[in-house]
């Protein structure tokens, strides 16, 4: 998936810490409550990072639900793996563009802010239709734009400064797929049937900007330009966008709002 998948070394660890509790929990709370299954229904979770929807799935779904959660990024898997010790969970290394399950094994195919780094969405959301029974329901979400999320749009500036040339274009990844339009006929193509589609309003929350900060700064593949292009190290870097956060929404704690498309299609 490339560079901006690459969240390796440090990374994991410190997304979990800065960026899961500020951005994917509050939204893993909303995605979980929407896969409604019974037993004895399969689960599938795509991209499953740190295992920040994993939990809160394996804590609503009942429990004769089985529950395979997924990533291509060894890292996340083996991070989400060890944090998560509940041995109702099957974990497994799966490339959303070509799923290793036979078709029609799942029930619910859930993802967290996940199809936003996937290259063909096309070919992934056909092979969520094929490994789904008819009927089945798809559940994910994905950022709106940087103009409606203060958070990235904040970081993705200020950490821009402090490039001669090519500052990094991480952020444009994860907000850059939420045409409402676009995706409905993605969708369409592969086989579902829209149920629910729009945009949430979330608050982000952090104990301070500089936690936050760091999260934006070492939880992600941008570390990796900062450390070898920057012209400031990277707890300066840190500083910086800590203080154009805490210009934002306080300095401690943080609180900014939030958006996302959330969608839930049907197999048909």
């Amino acid at each position: 998936m490339g560079s901006h998948a690459a969240f390796i070394g440090s990374i994991p660890e410190a997304y979990d810490r800065y960026l899961g509790p500020l951005l994917f929990e509050p939204y893993a709370v909303d995605l979980a409550a929407r896969v409604r299954v019974a037993p004895p229904a399969a689960v599938l979770e795509l991209a499953c990072g740190t295992g920040i929807l994993t939990r809160h799935l394996r804590r609503t779904l009942p429990a004769g639900v089985a529950l395979t959660a997924t990533d291509l990024n060894e890292p996340m898997l083996a991070y989400a793996r060890a944090r998560v010790s509940d041995s109702g969970i099957q974990w497994q290394t799966a490339d959303a563009q070509s799923l290793p399950f036979a078709d029609r094994s799942f029930t619910a195919v859930a993802c967290q802010f996940g199809v936003m780094f996937v290259p063909d969405k096309a070919l992934t959301f056909r092979e969520v239709r094929r490994v789904l029974m008819p009927g089945g329901s798809f559940s994910f979400n994905v950022w709106c734009s940087l103009a409606e999320n203060p958070f990235g749009r904040t970081a993705r500036t200020s950490m821009s400064r402090f490039f001669a040339t090519d500052p990094p274009t991480f952020y444009d990844t994860p907000y850059g797929f939420h045409d409402q339009s676009v995706i409905r006929g993605l969708l369409g193509s592969a086989g579902f049937e829209i149920g629910f589609c729009e945009v949430v309003e979330l608050q982000a929350s952090s104990p301070s900007a500089l936690e936050a900060a760091r999260g934006a700064v070492t939880g992600n593949p941008v570390l990796k330009d900062i450390q070898e292009r920057a012209t400031a190290p990277v707890d300066v870097i840190i500083e910086a966008v800590a203080a154009a956060l805490a210009a934002e929404g306080g300095a401690a704690p943080l609180t900014l709002p939030m958006r996302a498309l959330v969608v839930v299609a049907r197999a048909v």
